[in-house]
């Protein structure tokens, strides 16, 4: 069964940093786009960065760029996205996304991101 499961949220202070986790069971992260979006309460699920499968190129919403970074691990078969300079508009529901090509779309449970002082 194919599965992502979230993990590193948590509450930090405005210029914080936190790694989020997406780890991957039953197909190889190397392999397939791995993404993550976000959703604040009371809008829209967005897209917050990507990263291809065997090509590795990655790609950011204008407004995480320079702050956020995403990368894998092959042999723990997880994506992370390292999130710097954390402001509170970026608290939100971070959810991980792969993408199987004809297996279809799977998500997470996502994990819950939140600055503040």
């Amino acid at each position: 069964q194919v599965k992502v499961v979230e993990s590193g949220g948590g509450l930090v202070q405005p210029g914080g940093s936190l790694r989020l986790s997406c780890a991957a069971s039953n197909f190889l992260v190397e392999a397939y786009a791995v993404a993550w979006f976000r959703q604040a309460p009371g809008k829209e699920r967005e897209p917050v960065s990507c990263l291809t499968g065997l090509s590795n190129i990655s790609y950011y919403a204008d407004s995480v760029k320079g702050r956020f970074t995403i990368s894998r691990d092959r042999a723990k078969n997880t994506v992370y996205l390292q999130m710097n300079s954390l402001k509170p508009e970026d608290t939100a529901l971070y959810i991980c996304h792969a993408d199987l090509g004809e297996r279809g779309g799977f998500w997470g449970q996502g994990t819950q991101v939140t600055v503040s002082s």
